[in-house]
Parts: structure tokens; sequence; C-alpha cells
């Protein structure tokens, strides 16, 4: 199930990621501060326990969660929401939601590549990883 996504994962590429944080209602300074932030996801998992760790020289962020399970979580520009991550058609599927909005985090895996789609409204977002050496 998850276990295609473990591994550590370094930013290459966004597209549209400050137009991300805006629709979010992130503050100018911390979109340009978030914007050139190349975070490092490491991915784990233990038993039916996945652990997904953004690292970065901003800001560090762990979440450990049970697929198919809601789970409170503090996202990295402290949103308090309600999470639940689910793999649909080999897709990790991350569904936050909050006053009233939710945005959604997919990752996707193709070989030594993993790509974040995020979506809140209009705006989609997508950010190109690569797997660690």
């Amino acid at each position: 199930m998850a276990e295609a996504f473990v591994g550590t994962w370094n930013l290459k590429n966004s597209d549209k990621f400050d137009e991300y944080m805006k629709e979010l209602g992130v503050g100018f300074a911390t979109r340009k501060v978030g914007g050139m932030t190349k975070p490092t996801t490491i991915i784990s998992v233990d038993g039916d326990t996945v652990t997904l760790k953004t690292q970065s020289t901003i800001k560090n962020t762990e979440i450990n969660f049970k697929l198919g399970e809601e789970f409170d979580e503090t996202t990295a520009d402290d949103r308090k929401v309600k999470s639940i991550v689910t793999m649909e058609d080999g897709k990790l599927v991350h569904i936050q939601r909050w006053d009233g909005k939710e945005t959604s985090l997919v990752r996707e895996v193709n070989g030594n590549s993993l790509v974040l789609t995020l979506t809140l409204g209009n705006v989609i977002c997508t950010r190109n990883y690569e797997r660690a050496e």
C-alpha cells in the first residue's frame, strides 16, 4: 500500500506554490520564505502507521496516521485541521478540512520521482520531488 512512498524525497521544483499559499491565507513574508525553501520529505511505515516528516531550514513537521482514519493536524502554516489520508489508485490522498474549507494533497510515485499535487479551490500547485540516493 503506502510502501511505494517510503523513502527520502528532495524537492526539485514547484509550480504555483505561491498562489496555493496565498489561497490558504499565508502572509506575504511567509510565502516568500516558503517559496525559497527546498524541503525534504521522509516517509516511513511501521505496521499500519505511516509517518510523514517534512524538514527544511525554516520549519520541521511530522504527522503520524493510519490510512482511512481521521486525525488532528497542525500544518506548517499553523492551521488546525482535520485530516484523513487514503490510498486511491496507487496515490496517497491527504484531505485537510478547516473552517468550512478543504484542500487536497495528492502524492504519486513514478520510479524515483514523487509528484505532490496541492488543490484548493481553483488553485492547483505541483511540487516535484526526487528520491534521495
